[in-house]
């Protein structure tokens, strides 16, 4: 696998997750997901899966990455100051 194409896959893959959302409000959601659970399911298991697969194919630790990101999101967005708002970091 290259790379390029493995992002690929992955943005076209979320893409497909967004699809179940789109033109839908908070209640139509909600409803939406009572018969239709499972598909989504199978949608962000193939995030997971070209995730896992560039994560692989990269050499790198995708735990520790992830570890590494909540930390950082930690400092930049301290609970304190973030709780409840949208505003981005600088913002704070």
């Amino acid at each position: 696998h290259n790379p390029k194409d493995v992002a690929l896959s992955l943005v076209l893959e979320a893409g497909e997750v967004m699809e179940h959302f789109q033109w839908r409000n908070e209640s139509d959601t909600r409803e939406y997901l009572k018969s239709n659970k499972n598909l989504v399911g199978d949608e962000l298991a193939d995030v997971l899966y070209w995730v896992l697969l560039l994560s692989h194919d990269l050499d790198i630790d995708i735990g520790k990455a992830l570890a590494r990101k909540l930390v950082k999101n930690g400092r930049k967005y301290p609970l304190k100051k973030a709780k409840g708002s949208k505003k981005k970091y600088s913002e704070l």
